[in-house]
């Protein structure tokens, strides 16, 4: 499975991310990728990054690759959100899109595609480097933006299928 991560949404989102941020952008980057690799240490997961590279960016997009984590940053004049846009709607394998930005979550979703905020996915990233095994947080704790009726009885308790296929795809994190 891929793991497709706005960089910088997820470093500015993160209160323990942020005050790195706060001494330098590369600082951030750092302690984001460090993190990355301790929880693709113990996940077998397919871990980019992207960062914007709008301003200070180079004629073509660059990648790295640290340990298992692939990097990339998007040429001059190209933010983040559409190079994260273009490797999702290429890329034809599982896939989960971190990033809070709702432009590039309603259009992943719009491609089929799961996408996860990225403060819940700093939470099962959390669980996963403090304690393997921890249980992974339910899908109601995930989607806690909507508002809940008393509960019913019947099949109008059952999930929508694509809520049902993400959570599948969120678990397997």
């Amino acid at each position: 499975m891929l793991i497709l991560i706005d960089g910088y949404n997820l470093i500015r989102q993160s209160d323990s991310l942020r005050r790195f941020d706060r001494k330098s952008l590369e600082a951030g980057r750092r302690a984001l990728i460090a993190r990355l690799a301790e929880y693709g240490g113990r996940r077998n997961h397919q871990v980019t990054v992207v960062f914007d590279g709008v301003q200070h960016g180079e004629a073509e997009e660059s990648r790295l690759r640290e340990g298992k984590i692939d990097i990339i940053f998007s040429r001059h004049g190209e933010r983040a959100d559409d190079v994260i846009k273009r490797i999702a709607a290429r890329t034809g394998e599982e896939i989960i899109v971190v990033s809070s930005d709702r432009e590039i979550t309603s259009y992943v979703r719009k491609l089929g595609k799961t996408a996860l905020s990225s403060d819940e996915f700093e939470t099962i990233v959390n669980r996963v480097i403090s304690a393997e095994g921890a249980p992974v947080p339910e899908m109601e704790d995930l989607n806690d933006d909507r508002e809940r009726s008393p509960k019913k009885k019947g099949p109008s308790r059952k999930q929508p299928r694509a809520q049902r296929k993400a959570w599948m795809k969120i678990q397997k994190l």
